[in-house]
């Protein structure tokens, strides 16, 4: 696919820039985004209650599957840049719509955002390109998996094959609980996201996420991060979206980021551009460090969340210009993320109930909260006919703060929490448990 980077509408400003969204992700990229004096506005569809909270920002009421008054929306509000937060607009092609209208997009097309969208194409792609990764066998009935599952003597991972909101993988213990998931899944516990199931190969260690900001050709590197997927304290209970995380991990030395580059982040921008796709946009990397090296548990074309909602405090006002530059193919290879030097971590408050069933409405009533370096994300909120803040949504708020180290930076986000209340408020008191030299399990 080709792109003519010539052609682009607003070309040379940078003053109106849209985030496509609803989610603390898409509010900590306004956060980032509005840092650059460059930046006139930024405006969500649709946002969030907490959006406009942000400076600069702006919330749009409009159907982005309406091409035509979006469109019209566009152009007469002369936004230069968009970007794209959740990864289903990308899967439907929006990217590939609005770049053939002139807009600078930040997002793949629908042939990168495959990565994401179909598990098993991307882990065709990781064999195709020699990309380490855990053995798999791809099953499109009950019958294919009951057999692989009973003829096996490694433990497996469940995956719905399509997109899932971040729920679609099970771990079970046993191969009854493995004949269990996939059943739930052929069900239509996802829909059609579970008309193919993945059997994978159970690895260990422990996870990290890794994001290259990608223009088609070249890429840079975000700084690295560490999700909590579990549910409950001590990496127990189901998973989830993501409870909470922390930027930058030691996890990862210079050295062990150096062979991950080579092997893993190369390897796939190469075989992306061996297939003709020209992937504008980030690309995340759930990777496992293993007892053999760094593997690929699975891709996203779009930023984590809530590892955005960490890492960008840690940006400088140059992010948005990075954004722009992979829009339109122009990276140089020489830029450098000017990131602070601080750490950076980030508790996720949920409904009782979630991932699962849960109630929405509640009234969130916020305290004295300390703003030296500490930032609220909303997540799931909306606002009453009264401008009082209500939940509405599985994941509420993301409660984010930076300081010199990670036991400072959690204590103020922990201290931040007790100040935010709403009927069924949950959360993880480990999270950053990794890096907290103060911190044991015992607490």
């Amino acid at each position: 696919m080709s792109i003519n980077s010539t052609s682009f509408k607003g070309n040379s400003k940078l003053e109106n820039v849209l985030i496509i969204g609803n989610g603390g992700r898409e509010n900590s990229l306004a956060w980032a985004i509005q840092k650059n004096e460059l930046v006139k506005k930024v405006y969500l569809i649709p946002g969030n209650a907490g959006s406009e909270r942000i400076n600069k920002c702006e919330r749009i009421s409009i159907d982005i599957n309406n091409k035509n008054e979006l469109i019209k929306k566009l152009d007469l509000l002369k936004i230069n840049l968009i970007v794209i937060g959740p990864e289903v607009p990308l899967a439907n092609g929006l990217a590939d719509f609005l770049r053939k209208k002139d807009y600078k997009v930040f997002g793949p097309g629908k042939d990168g955002a495959r990565l994401e969208y179909s598990k098993s194409w991307a882990k065709e792609f990781m064999r195709d390109a020699n990309i380490p990764t855990a053995k798999f066998w791809k099953v499109n009935s009950l019958e294919e998996a009951t057999k692989i599952i009973y003829s096996l003597s490694i433990p497996l991972v469940v995956k719905a094959d399509g997109l899932a909101s971040g729920k679609g993988v099970f771990i079970p213990n046993s191969k009854d609980e493995c004949l269990k998931a996939a059943e739930s899944i052929f069900n239509g516990k996802f829909g059609n996201s579970g008309n193919v199931v993945v059997l994978e190969e159970k690895i260990q260690g422990p996870e990290v996420s890794v994001f290259a900001l990608c223009d088609g050709e070249k890429y840079i590197l975000l700084p690295t991060a560490q999700d909590h997927k579990r549910l409950n304290d001590k990496d127990r209970g189901p998973n989830t979206g993501g409870m909470g995380a922390y930027s930058p991990t030691p996890l990862l030395t210079q050295d062990s980021l150096d062979t991950i580059v080579k092997e893993i982040i190369e390897p796939t921008i190469n075989e992306l551009k061996k297939r003709n796709i020209d992937y504008r946009g980030v690309i995340y990397f759930g990777l496992m460090i293993t007892d053999v090296g760094a593997k690929v548990i699975e891709y996203n074309c779009r930023f984590g969340d809530p590892e955005c909602q960490t890492m960008m405090p840690l940006m400088d006002q140059s992010f948005v210009s990075l954004l722009e530059k992979c829009s339109m193919g122009k990276l140089t290879g020489k830029e450098k993320i000017n990131t602070s030097d601080k750490v950076s971590g980030c508790v996720i408050a949920t409904s009782k109930g979630y991932p699962n069933e849960y109630n929405t409405g509640f009234p969130i009533k916020i305290g004295k909260i300390d703003t030296t370096d500490c930032q609220i994300f909303d997540s799931g909120t909306s606002l009453n006919e009264d401008g009082e803040l209500l939940t509405d949504g599985g994941r509420v708020l993301s409660i984010v703060c930076q300081d010199k180290d990670f036991d400072m930076a959690f204590e103020k986000a922990y201290k931040n929490l007790k100040e935010i209340n709403f009927d069924g408020i949950y959360f993880r008191n480990d999270i950053g448990h990794q890096v907290r030299e103060n911190f044991s399990q015992e607490n």
